[in-house]
């Protein structure tokens, strides 16, 4: 009795009406989950990936795909319920599927290239993280920093190449400089062929018989170097500058990598930040409050003089124009704005309370007698 076949669309997850963009994404997702180099030694992975190339055999061509819709199985498989073998008319046979992932992936799955790369050409190094902590002005104003680095750099011996001065590499045999090498394995689904890492040179392309003293025959080395960090006016806590080369060295004569340095800004004391807005409270008197007052307001410039009006609310805010912190790579400041804070005294001697209920009662209000009063000042200091 013939094996019974799953649907193909089933198989693919996708409906009838599927279209072919529909039906590649799908196939690529199921290949790459079931392929036998991500699940290597599970044979229901296998099978599933075998499941999965014949359904899109199928679906991918135009008239295949018009009679499976017609026929069913039969339409595209002769043999199907006859005991035949095969891939419903789709043969493996001797395949690269360096080529088929190369075209969906861009350049290989699981060690299978995609035939245009080099492992052993120019590879740019690593990039670098560093951390940084600066003050609040700092950060407004910009400033210049000094790090230690701990980077690799190209050996100054051998000036990258990693052969001992006076000698050379020679072109790996195996794979004649190319890195890779091309391998052919016979599975159920047919003899395939694929490129692995050279395991003769290790992807270099190139066998060093006699490697440099200094670096070991790396072309690199270790080294500890203080680097300048220049920290714009106006970076913010949590972004970063970047340092093109000067990550790690790169390789087969490559560019070094790019160093990412963390800025954290310290909170500052007195200032909030937001954006490039400083937000300030400053502490006044009912006096001033009332009768106005001239006021030295700080900011992140120095201090400056502020002409407080009469009977000004507490909470009330005001913009110091341009004493703000300055636009990141850009033109102009933000602004700072002030929030009026009246404080209250936490204790009053007899004249001061004498003095307040007589503004009291001069401004209409019921003053309580001097024990109340004495009480409720007595109670909110032991509050305090």
């Amino acid at each position: 009795m013939a094996e019974q076949k799953r649907d193909y669309y089933e198989v693919l997850g996708v409906s009838k009406g599927a279209s072919d963009d529909e039906i590649k994404k799908a196939y690529r997702k199921l290949a790459k989950k079931y392929h036998p180099d991500v699940n290597p030694g599970d044979k229901a992975a296998e099978a599933n990936f075998k499941e999965v190339n014949e359904a899109y055999s199928i679906l991918s061509d135009k008239d295949k795909r018009a009679r499976y819709d017609q026929f069913g199985h039969a339409g595209v498989d002769p043999s199907y319920g006859g005991g035949g073998s095969g891939f419903g008319g789709f043969d493996m046979g001797d395949i690269d599927l360096g080529d088929i992932f190369g075209s969906f992936f861009g350049g290989g799955f699981g060690g299978f290239g995609g035939g245009s790369s080099r492992r052993n050409g120019p590879q740019k190094g690593e990039t670098l993280r560093a951390n940084l902590n600066i003050t609040f002005e700092e950060a407004a104003f910009g400033c210049e920093k000094e790090i230690n680095l701990n980077r690799t750099e190209p050996c100054d011996a051998c000036q990258g190449s990693g052969c001992e001065p006076g000698t050379t590499a020679d072109t790996c045999p195996d794979c004649h400089g190319s890195g890779t090498v091309r391998v052919q394995q016979r599975t159920p689904l047919g003899v395939m062929a694929s490129t692995t890492t050279c395991s003769r040179c290790r992807g270099t392309g190139k066998i060093i018989h006699t490697p440099c003293k200094a670096c070991n025959g790396a072309g690199s080395v270790k080294k500890t170097k203080r680097i300048t960090v220049t920290i714009p006016a106006g970076i913010d806590d949590g972004q970063a500058v970047s340092l093109r080369g000067q990550g790690n060295a790169g390789k087969n004569g490559g560019p070094a990598g790019d160093l990412l340095v963390g800025v954290h800004v310290k909170p500052h004391p007195q200032f909030q930040r937001d954006g490039t807005t400083v937000l300030y409270e400053q502490p006044v008197t009912f006096y001033q409050v009332a009768m106005g007052a001239e006021l030295e307001i700080p900011t992140i410039d120095g201090k400056v003089k502020y002409t407080l009006p009469a009977g000004t609310q507490t909470g009330t805010t005001f913009r110091l124009k341009g004493k703000g912190i300055p636009e990141l790579r850009g033109r102009g400041r933000g602004d700072q704005y002030v929030t009026i804070r009246v404080q209250v005294p936490t204790s009053l001697s007899s004249a001061q309370k004498e003095a307040l209920r007589v503004f009291a009662e001069a401004m209409g209000e019921k003053v309580p007698s001097e024990g109340f009063f004495k009480d409720l000042f007595s109670k909110h200091n032991k509050k305090k």
